[in-house]
């Protein structure tokens, strides 16, 4: 009789642990066969994402580099063309080029993205000793210092917003988008490109990339060749976002394809993506500009042409840019904002896979910290962010400090 309930209660016991095994299989997210999983981060350092203590997360240590700083007090601020506030230093992107390191950003008056805003620039040969800021782009017509919409939202003057730097066929191009500052985005929206001229030792103008698109990061390759990068319309609140495939037969050949965004709860907002580890699906993440404080994740399996639904994940955001990248190593990285209360810390979370991240590190915060972008270069990370709109700043941590 004791054997018998003995074995009974094994029984029971054994089905239970496979329940939950099968459980947790049916939930995890494979992007062919269960693109609707809301899993995306798990492990036993936390019980519920949002209760997560950003504040005292295991610390990444990494070197701290300060490139411009429009803060009153920092080294950059012009009181000529900065109101008290000291201005805006945004949008942060980094790239290695010709064995120097770029980077480059917004920079304008008041605060981001009013009339006379333009794209800087700076380099370095070390990524910790920084040549001074340098003008990208020059005023908009009728939008520089000396126009009375300088420094003002409205239609009657124009900005300029970083996009990123993409190197393509051996020369290097830097993005960035032209439009009215009213709000966001002005009807003249176009996406255009600068390319650094080597003879010369200085950007000249490579013409438009596409009308009527601003995107969120530069282009990727896809697994069949074509490059990819996202693109919002002027009036995508309303008709969601997309992505532009193509960019072979010049920097102006893309085909338009929709995320779905549109047709869920979500308002997608700066959209990511990367290539799984299977070498053809991908995946996309989105920020929810209705204030999930979740990010929301679509898969596509046919190179970006159609995407699934995208749903709200379980991995915590502020409603902040991301960015991250497959390592060197295959595993991956995400750098964000996860705290839902504010853009403090910024934090880097690892996946083996791409899909659900295992852990996550505190970065830099005590502060507003957002917008990184992210690179690695032989053995180190690199983490360009903007601190308080008003500073590039740079964290460089080497890649071994991931496996403790």
């Amino acid at each position: 009789m004791i054997y018998t309930k003995f074995k009974h209660f094994v029984g029971v016991l054994l089905c239970i642990l496979l329940a939950c095994s099968t459980e947790k299989k049916l939930d995890y997210p494979d992007p062919a066969t269960h693109p609707l999983s809301t899993l995306m981060l798990e492990g036993d350092w936390f019980e519920e994402p949002h209760s997560i203590d950003f504040a005292n997360l295991q610390k990444l240590e990494a070197e701290h580099i300060v490139i411009s700083d429009v803060r009153p007090e920092g080294k950059d601020f012009d009181p000529v063309l900065h109101d008290p506030q000291g201005g805006v230093n945004q949008h942060n992107y980094i790239t290695f080029y010709q064995n120097k390191f770029w980077i480059m950003w917004s920079h304008g008056p008041g605060v981001e993205d009013r009339v006379g805003q333009i794209v800087k620039y700076a380099t370095s040969k070390d990524g910790r000793n920084w040549s001074s800021a340098r003008n990208l782009t020059n005023y908009a017509d009728g939008s520089g210092p000396e126009s009375p919409h300088y420094n003002t939202r409205t239609l009657e003057g124009l900005r300029w917003i970083a996009r990123g730097f993409w190197q393509r066929e051996g020369e290097l191009l830097a993005l960035m988008s032209l439009d009215e500052a009213a709000g966001f985005f002005g009807p003249s929206l176009q996406l255009r490109a600068m390319r650094w001229n080597e003879d010369l030792q200085e950007w000249e103008d490579a013409g438009m990339v596409y009308d009527n698109a601003i995107n969120n990061f530069p282009p990727k390759k896809l697994p069949n060749g074509e490059w990819m990068m996202s693109r919002r319309p002027y009036d995508y609140t309303e008709k969601g976002v997309d992505f532009l495939a193509g960019g072979l037969e010049s920097i102006s050949s893309w085909s338009v394809f929709p995320v779905l965004g549109s047709e869920s709860e979500l308002t997608a907002e700066e959209p990511y993506w990367w290539t799984l580890p299977d070498g053809k699906s991908l995946m996309a993440l989105f920020r929810d500009n209705r204030k999930s404080g979740y990010l929301y994740r679509s898969f596509s399996t046919d190179n970006g042409r159609n995407w699934s639904l995208p749903v709200k994940t379980n991995f915590p955001d502020a409603r902040s840019k991301f960015h991250g990248l497959r390592l060197a190593d295959g595993r991956y990285i995400l750098v964000s904002n996860p705290n839902p209360e504010k853009r403090d810390p910024l934090a880097l979370s690892i996946s083996e896979d791409g899909m659900v991240f295992n852990n996550m590190y505190y970065l830099v915060g005590g502060r507003r910290v957002d917008y990184p972008h992210v690179m690695q270069h032989n053995d180190h990370i690199y983490i360009a962010f903007s601190g308080g709109k008003q500073s590039v700043e740079l964290l460089i941590l080497k890649t071994e400090s991931l496996d403790k």
